[in-house]
């Protein structure tokens, strides 16, 4: 079985630290040295200028570490310019079609990775067929972070789209090392989380659960 994929969804106003900055950073190092697959920055807040620069961190991060990849949430002139491994398109953001019309007219590199953001059956087929692709399906369960996108979607509709489409279904949504083997056996490629790695204070802890996670693949 191919292996789950990991990913950190960033998430910086979240994290309680004497430096922000700093902090940020550091659990961006720590995720992709603990053995995250993707990084999704998602700093919705930030000007061009500021998030590229973080971009480029982690994307430099991820080229020493040769394990992991970046993602740059909504902004596709920041995820180019900063050299990342594709862009992840909210609700805010352009028309998937239109990006994936864009980049495969050749404006993006080879192998750019376009993902979108998905809360219910339709919008997952409609990111499909706009040439997506991966989507992020969500939020699974209960979480502080997508209150706004309306209440939990539950493991049955999770199965529901991941069986609908031929494209990675990644869950996201309240997801933690207890919940996640739930939702890769509902068929989901992978997993996307903030709190699972931003409060877990001991690096070693962060390691062990990923590597449960990717070592769940065997199991299924």
């Amino acid at each position: 079985m191919t292996k789950p994929i990991i990913c950190y969804v960033t998430d910086r106003k979240a994290l309680v630290a004497a430096n922000p900055a700093e902090a940020f950073r550091e659990s961006i190092s720590a995720a992709i040295g603990c053995g995250a697959d993707w990084v999704q920055i998602r700093e919705k807040d930030l000007h061009a200028r500021e998030l590229s620069v973080l971009a480029r961190y982690a994307v430099k991060i991820a080229n020493l570490a040769r394990s992991a990849r970046i993602f740059v949430n909504d902004r596709l002139d920041v995820a180019l310019a900063s050299a990342a491994a594709g862009v992840h398109l909210g609700f805010h953001s352009p028309p998937a079609r239109d990006v994936v019309r864009w980049c495969r007219g050749g404006e993006a590199p080879e192998g750019f990775q376009i993902g979108v953001s998905c809360h219910s059956l339709n919008e997952a087929r409609d990111a499909e067929a706009a040439g997506a692709n991966y989507i992020f399906f969500g939020p699974v369960f209960e979480t502080p972070s997508k209150k706004a996108y309306g209440l939990p979607q539950g493991l049955v509709s999770l199965e529901s789209v991941c069986k609908a489409i031929r494209i990675p279904v990644i869950a996201i949504g309240g997801v933690d090392e207890s919940s996640a083997p739930s939702c890769l056996g509902a068929g989901a490629a992978g997993i996307a989380a903030i709190r699972m790695f931003q409060q877990k204070a001991d690096p070693q802890l962060l390691r062990d659960a990923i590597a449960r996670l990717h070592e769940s693949a065997d199991t299924r």
